[in-house]
């Protein structure tokens, strides 16, 4: 690994306004340049407490179908503490589904936290199909590029939000729909939301 290589990753994914493709290059990037069986990229559901699929490289559809992925087991730690490497999946507590990973050619799993303002937001994880020692030099390379997807996927998720506060703003000024010519602090705004209509 070198930084050249981190460099064109990150240039790739802080290019990128939409948080589908930030994704995708960011497991792309991952599995491309440590060379390993697969990366994906997991998002937390805050009502479900399980971490749904945002993007993978590598993996077959049956084992990203394989069940549903609980935050609170499935390598939990790495939400809350950091990077968390598996060397055998076969002989491991955490894995939640061990039989699925084997069937899969999995052996080992890096997994680190995609963190945003100091919260968890999802998680990033490496597969190979040989048992993998993970150098500190794998683990900061990936631990990088989760930070940078992090960085980015908020930075999609607020472009995103500004359109359509644009869009809105622009419908809302348009002389065909606005209903006088003057704009007010309460045009639009419902009359039970007034002040003393309550």
């Amino acid at each position: 690994m070198n930084y050249e290589t981190m460099l064109k990753v990150a240039r790739a994914i802080s290019m990128s306004k939409d948080a589908e493709e930030v994704m995708l290059l960011t497991v792309e990037s991952v599995k491309t340049a440590l060379e390993v069986k697969g990366c994906a990229l997991f998002l937390v559901n805050r009502k479900t407490s399980e971490l749904e699929v945002g993007a993978s490289y590598g993996l077959s559809e049956d084992y990203l179908d394989k069940g549903p992925v609980s935050a609170l087991r499935s390598i939990a730690r790495s939400l809350q503490e950091g990077p968390v490497a598996i060397y055998d999946v076969a002989d491991d507590p955490r894995i939640q589904y061990p039989e699925e990973a084997k069937r899969e050619g999995i052996a080992s799993i890096l997994s680190l936290p995609i963190m945003v303002h100091g919260n968890a937001i999802g998680a990033l994880r490496v597969y190979t199909s040989e048992p993998w020692e993970f150098t500190l030099e794998d683990v900061n390379f990936a631990q990088a590029v989760a930070q940078i997807a992090g960085m980015a996927l908020e930075m999609a998720r607020l472009y995103s939000g500004l359109k359509d506060s644009i869009e809105i703003l622009k419908m809302r000024r348009d002389p065909k729909t606005l209903k006088s010519k003057k704009w007010t602090p309460y045009e639009g705004v419902p009359v039970s939301v007034l002040p003393g209509k309550a």
